[in-house]
């Protein structure tokens, strides 16, 4: 064994699949305006932070966190008003809990569907557990969902697992509710509403638990401010839950997420008053992007806006903006309805006249 290859080694034993894919990549930040990540740019006041130091001075981490987080899960179900009835299963961000329900309802020759451009991670996991994946395309010019495309590869594929983003990520918009309702209707599976920036937008399915009995809703705290913490939920009937339950591994909510979310959770007037700084400045930086020549940008109802380069090159763009000082999103080549396109966070006034700026020198500097 000691002089095998360990190439030959790894190209033996390492699935085909992976070795094809590439790591998810975050980049390095340190002394640039982070606006590539959709992340809350706003930290906590200092009598905040000191009043939750005292609560976690209180935390012995010798021991397991409680496996279930009945405290947090209390919190949750009263901030995020979820119907009465409905259970949740807690996940380390939304990552895992798309992986566990992967696992819970995967198997041979089973599919995930979702439309596309949508979050990489659905079609990451599909691949991470063997099963097949399937996108179906947007609407080319406004990223609206085609209703006729996605319910012919319902009727044709027969998901077990179908991801609908509410509002979408990478496009920042909301698909039609009515449309929504007729695929809840025709899927044979599992139906997850990703409701991931739920804090930027008034549009829920959250309330409407029940009236399907294939629908789930999943969540994170991670844009409302506690991106740190990796806190995500799946909210819907015990029926489904307590079989995506068997999948969670054993205390997979760490004891200071526990306690941070829980505390962060009491200070719901914060996060509520952030949230609608960030939905005014993201008005103000989308009617600003419609000015700049160059740029195309999508209305929003996430803390991102989407633009298109539409005079030049989007990579050299975000090489310019970097060289700037600010950090953005570069979607181009990731799937070709993304071609020449950003997606640019929604920082604080001064982050985003900052962006202003440096786009309008560097789109200057690229037409010059």
């Amino acid at each position: 064994m000691a002089d095998r290859d360990i190439d030959d080694l790894v190209a033996e034993w390492v699935r085909e699949e992976i070795q094809a894919l590439s790591a998810y990549h975050v980049p390095e930040a340190e002394g640039v305006i982070k606006l590539d990540a959709m992340e809350n740019p706003y930290t906590w006041p200092p009598e905040m932070r000191q009043a939750w130091l005292e609560r976690l001075r209180q935390v012995d981490v010798n021991r397991y966190p409680h496996p279930q987080a009945p405290a947090l899960k209390e919190a949750l179900h009263r901030s995020m008003a979820i119907p009465d009835g409905m259970g949740l299963v807690l996940g380390n961000g939304s990552d895992e809990l798309i992986q566990m329900l992967a696992m819970t309802v995967g198997g041979p020759g089973r599919t995930i569907l979702s439309p596309e451009p949508g979050f990489v991670m659905y079609r990451m996991i599909a691949v991470f557990l063997g099963m097949e994946y399937v996108g179906v395309p947007l609407r080319a010019d406004d990223f609206s969902l085609d209703t006729d495309a996605l319910l012919a590869a319902i009727d044709r594929e027969r998901p077990a697992l179908l991801f609908l983003a509410y509002p979408n990520n990478p496009t920042g918009n909301l698909f039609d509710a009515g449309a929504l309702e007729r695929v809840l209707d025709a899927a044979p599976g599992l139906v997850v509403i990703d409701e991931a920036y739920a804090p930027f937008t008034d549009a829920s399915f959250l309330p409407r638990l029940g009236e399907w009995p294939n629908l789930v809703v999943m969540r994170t705290v991670s844009k409302l401010g506690l991106a740190g913490l990796r806190l995500g939920l799946l909210a819907g009937p015990a029926a489904w839950l307590d079989q995506v339950e068997k999948t969670r591994l054993p205390y997979n909510i760490n004891v200071l997420t526990q306690v941070s979310a829980t505390f962060a959770l009491e200070h719901g007037g914060l996060f509520r008053r952030q949230t609608a700084a960030i939905r005014s400045e993201r008005q103000r930086l989308f009617e600003a992007l419609s000015r700049l020549p160059g740029l195309r940008a999508w209305p929003s109802e996430a803390n991102f806006i989407l633009v298109r380069v539409t005079a030049g090159d989007a990579s050299e763009l975000h090489r310019r903006l970097r060289e700037r000082g600010v950090l953005v999103k570069n979607l181009h080549g990731s799937h070709p309805l993304l071609e020449q396109c950003l997606r640019l966070t929604v920082g604080t006034p001064e982050e985003n006249d900052t962006l202003l700026t440096a786009l309008a020198g560097s789109l200057g500097e690229a037409s010059g």
